[in-house]
């Protein structure tokens, strides 16, 4: 998720005094892809005891109704088609998912929307509502270990959620179609699911809209087709996603195709030649209004994606790409799965943001939404080495500004940093928060000066890698730093207990 900076001319907003913007490359390595990933620790509810029904939320510690237990999903089949004119919304979404325990019932989360009827593995179910908990009753219990398709119908106007702290997400109508985004619960407006962060999945989703539309999601564009006057697009992301990251786009855009060679990508050459080993493909999606304003910041993404990869490691995921929608539709930028949505034309530097956040966000995915500094602060610190790198500011510079109150032109700002530490905000509309994302970023810059810039690459590069696909909690990082740099360890206990989750401003460093 993006933020504005008030000290800068960004299309960033509402940063450090509490409203929100949200911010956010190869293939290498030989690593297992966790097809679900399913959170069990950390104070999360798995699921029930014994044979009964999956518990109804997981326990999250700001948002406890969302998710569910006793299930992790390994895909999602979502079949879409919207007509923008009357806002309605037809929908088939085909769960397969393994029980993790006993199950007589299950949990979905669905706010919204008229079910039309439920199925799980091809045999009718019954089905209870309340509020967003869809509660489904299989005809034949199901045993642990088993897996299982769930096929929901359904239909209607999806709504537009107001956050805790006045965003919008879910469902938002745009003047020439809609627009789908799902932090921290807008996913439930648009498709049922277990939707809460530690449980991901790979994703298939096929939408059709009126011809001359086109629909834009994460991954790659297998087909196009149009009959009768409808044209649907069958877009495919194999890589795990948490649900928060699914996106749809409708609308009248300018599309940019390309393929990019990750394995001979530099910084200072751009795209190269393919070889065909570790091809990227490349899809943006463009408001034509905005079109002449992103034309140049876009064509930046090849030297930023390379930049990144030298910076993080390679990139996780087979597909990269940009939404950029007219500003207005969306009041903020947001990490969606390889094709991040910015409003308005971006800037270099939110590009970077929504870069970083596929490394850290994206492929390796917060536990709970208490761990959002582990999203926030590393895409926030890539900013600050970007600009370090790149003739801008020193990131001390940019800690010291910070730390002395006068980084920020706009009053209050800068003590909107110290309101509490990083890795306890104190409610759910504080998740996306100044000391989340600035204080955050503050952390990582004391680990880099007590750790020492090899170790610091190391730890930039390493906990992406070792943990890709799967979801972290803040204790493990501490830890995985603490491995990366034993020498340093009890100085680093010391950056967490002041910087990571101490109160207030801490003393001078």
């Amino acid at each position: 998720m993006g933020r504005v900076d008030p000290a800068r001319t960004r299309t960033r907003r509402r940063c450090a005094t509490g409203a929100r913007t949200r911010a956010r490359l190869g293939l290498g390595l030989a690593i297992t892809v966790l097809a679900g990933c399913t959170a069990t620790g950390g104070g999360l509810t798995a699921g029930s005891g014994g044979r009964g029904a999956g518990a109804d939320g997981v326990g999250d510690p700001y948002f406890p109704l969302m998710g569910n237990g006793g299930y992790d999903v390994t895909h999602y089949d979502l079949a879409l088609a919207y007509a923008p004119k009357t806002r309605h919304l037809t929908g088939t979404a085909t769960l397969t998912a393994r029980a993790t325990a006993d199950l007589t019932a299950f949990n979905l989360d669905l706010l919204g929307l008229t079910v039309r009827s439920v199925t799980v593995d091809g045999a009718s179910a019954r089905v209870a509502r309340d509020g967003q908990e869809l509660t489904v009753r299989p005809r034949a219990a199901l045993t642990r270990g088993e897996e299982f398709r769930t096929t929901v119908r359904y239909a209607g106007r999806p709504r537009t959620i107001t956050d805790p702290d006045g965003s919008e997400e879910g469902w938002l109508p745009t003047a020439d179609g809609a627009l789908a985004l799902g932090q921290p619960t807008g996913s439930m407006a648009w498709f049922p699911g277990n939707h809460h962060p530690g449980d991901k999945a790979a994703y298939d989703i096929a939408v059709t809209v009126p011809e001359g539309l086109t629909a834009v999601s994460g991954g790659e564009l297998r087909s196009t087709r149009t009959v009768d006057g409808r044209t649907t697009f069958d877009w495919h992301g194999a890589e795990p996603q948490a649900s928060y990251t699914a996106t749809v786009a409708i609308g009248r855009y300018r599309v940019g195709t390309s393929r990019i060679d990750a394995d001979r990508l530099t910084e200072d050459d751009g795209i190269k030649a393919t070889d065909g080993r570790r091809e990227l493909s490349v899809y943006n999606a463009v408001d034509p209004q905005v079109a002449a304003a992103a034309r140049k910041p876009l064509s930046r993404l090849p030297a930023i994606m390379a930049w990144a990869e030298r910076t993080f490691g390679p990139y996780p995921f087979s597909a990269t790409g940009a939404i950029v929608d007219r500003d207005g539709d969306a009041g903020y930028a947001l990490e969606t799965q390889t094709r991040p949505v910015y409003p308005g034309a971006p800037d270099p530097v939110l590009i970077v943001h929504e870069l970083a956040h596929q490394w850290y966000g994206d492929s390796v995915t917060p536990r709970t939404w208490r761990d959002m500094w582990l999203n926030e602060g590393f895409a926030t610190y890539a900013e600050w080495l970007w600009d370090e790198e790149h003739g801008g500011r020193t990131a001390q510079s940019v800690f010291d500004a910070l730390y002395r109150g006068d980084y920020y032109d706009e009053p209050g700002a800068d003590a909107a940093v110290w309101a509490f530490p990083p890795a306890a905000p104190p409610s759910a509309a504080d998740v996306s928060q100044a000391p989340v994302y600035q204080r955050g970023a503050m952390v990582l810059h004391q680990v880099r000066r007590t750790v020492g810039e090899g170790a610091f690459r190391e730890v930039l590069r390493g906990w992406p890698t070792v943990h890709r696909y799967g979801t972290v909690d803040t204790a493990a990082f501490t830890a995985y730093v603490e491995r990366v740099a034993p020498r340093h360890r009890g100085a680093l206990r010391r950056v967490w207990a002041t910087w990571l989750h101490g109160e207030g401003k801490p003393s001078r460093p």
